[in-house]
């Protein structure tokens, strides 16, 4: 459904379902959907005991981790590429 340009998509994390609303092609929200409720499971694997929330913010942390390091990583990348146009 489109609504100003927007898409409300429903998609299950964690066995719950939520309700999207965003610009994002709806294929694009279901992939973050599953790979967020990936982590939570791989997460949940290594930390039986976790509640949902603690389960949530250490996928949070753990997710933005990842990013951090990606954009680091790419940071380098285009350094050494801008390097290389500079020789």
């Amino acid at each position: 459904m489109t609504q100003n340009g927007k898409t409300r998509i429903t998609v299950e994390i964690h066995n719950k379902s939520y309700t999207i609303v965003g610009t994002e092609p709806a294929h694009h929200v279901r992939l973050v959907a599953s790979l967020v409720d990936q982590k939570m499971h791989e997460i949940q694997e290594a930390n039986k005991d976790l509640d949902t929330t603690k389960l949530a913010v250490l996928t949070a942390v753990n997710s933005m981790n990842d990013y951090l390091k990606l954009k680091e990583d790419y940071a380098k990348l285009l350094g050494s590429i801008n390097k290389k146009e500079d020789k």
